[in-house]
């Protein structure tokens, strides 16, 4: 089971580092630019406080870094639930038990 998880989680590292070196030259206009353009026209003096340390290589790229970013949250936020939901179940069934076994030594 711990074998097969390493694999899947290797596998999806990879779907998401594979494009990245695939498409190089790719071009998308998102939003980021169209905000920036407007910027720049109506303020053109303005400078930026903070200079990003690596842009990626095109628009869907970055597109597919923020969905990978949003399971993962996703994913850690529905365990997370799970976890607490599945403890409280536990919590609930041993306090049952406890109950029941009191009753019966009655």
């Amino acid at each position: 089971m711990r074998t097969k998880n390493i694999i899947l989680i290797a596998l999806v590292v990879l779907l998401a580092v594979f494009p990245l070196l695939i498409h190089k030259g790719a071009e998308f206009g998102g939003a980021d630019g169209e905000a920036e353009e407007a910027i720049t026209e109506l303020h053109p003096e303005y400078e930026p406080w903070l200079e990003s340390f690596w842009e990626p290589p095109s628009g869907e790229i970055e597109s597919l870094l923020f969905a990978l970013q949003a399971a993962i949250g996703a994913g850690f936020i529905g365990y997370y639930l799970g976890f607490v939901k599945g403890r409280k179940e536990s919590e609930k069934e041993k306090g049952s038990v406890a109950g029941e076994a009191g009753l019966s030594k009655s």
